[in-house]
This record gives structure tokens, C-alpha cells and sequence, in this order.
């Protein structure tokens, strides 16, 4: 009877393995026929595939790929030029060179001035500025923060 059981435990486990095993090799073909399909997508949207999904897990590509059409969806309430002014800015901060020629670019190709680049990337150092100043002499959050509603309320209440 030992036996027998022990038969059938090893019969179960097999099962589960192949099962298992097979699950995943189906799961890896799925993910190259996603990842098929959004570089079809993006050879019609763009001419190309951009290099940055080539060089991501198989896996992650057609969901990143699903994940950028997202954020460039035109139901977002962040119109295209201010989109990628502020990523200028972030891009900027970081640094990344990349990102910084891929947000100046297309935040040109969107409209964007000379101008509004230059703005962009000196707001993004003020913040950084700022943040410099407050973090570096520890100023504690909750005195910015009770010091900052008087000051909003004091503008509010002066019109301004």
C-alpha cells in the first residue's frame, strides 16, 4: 500500500512539473507574440522601434509598450507640450541626456518655444534650488508647511 502511494505521489508531481513547465514555455511565446504586435505598432506610429523597449525583458516589453501609449493618450488631462515640458524638467534634474533630447524634441515638435524650454529648465532648478536650501538646514516639514498655508491664505485674502 506504501508503495502504491508513493506511485501516486510521484505521478502527481510529474504531472504538476510538466503542467508547470508548460505554462511557463506558453506564457514566453505569448509574451514574443505581444511583443510582436507592439513592435508592429510602433513601426506604424513611429517608423521605428524605439531602441529604449529593446532593451527591457522579454516579459516587460509589450506591457511597457502598453504603459507608454498611456501616458500619450489624448485623454489626458495634461495637454502634449506641457506633458513634456515638465518631463524636460524632471529629465533635467535627474540628469539625463537622453530623456533631455527626446522631451526637448518632441515638446518642439508639440509647439513648444525657445522660451517655454528655457523656463521649463530654470523652474526645474528652482525646485531643485529650493529643495537644496530647505533639506540642507533641516528645516523641519511641518513649520514649511503651517508657514506656507499663511501665505497662501494671506494671498487669498489680499486678491492677488
Amino acid at each position: 500500500m506504501n508503495k502504491l502511494i508513493q506511485q501516486t505521489k510521484s505521478i502527481i508531481t510529474v504531472c504538476i512539473a510538466v503542467f508547470l513547465l508548460s505554462t511557463l514555455l506558453l506564457a514566453q511565446e505569448s509574451s514574443e507574440d505581444s511583443w510582436n504586435k507592439a513592435q508592429a505598432e510602433m513601426k506604424a506610429m513611429f517608423g521605428s522601434v524605439p531602441v529604449m523597449f529593446t532593451k527591457l525583458p522579454m516579459h516587460v516589453r509589450a506591457s511597457a509598450w502598453e504603459w507608454f501609449k498611456s501616458m500619450s493618450s489624448p485623454d489626458a488631462a495634461i495637454p502634449p507640450k506641457y506633458g513634456e515640458l515638465i518631463s524636460l524638467g524632471v529629465a533635467a534634474q535627474i540628469p539625463c541626456e537622453y530623456c533631455v533630447y527626446a522631451h526637448t524634441t518632441m515638446a518642439k515638435m508639440h509647439g513648444a518655444t525657445d522660451a517655454e524650454i528655457y523656463e521649463a529648465v530654470q523652474k526645474a532648478a528652482d525646485v531643485r534650488h529650493w529643495s537644496t536650501i530647505l533639506n540642507g538646514n533641516h528645516v523641519s516639514f511641518e513649520s514649511f508647511k503651517s508657514n506656507w498655508d499663511d501665505i497662501l491664505a494671506f494671498i487669498k485674502a489680499s486678491g492677488k
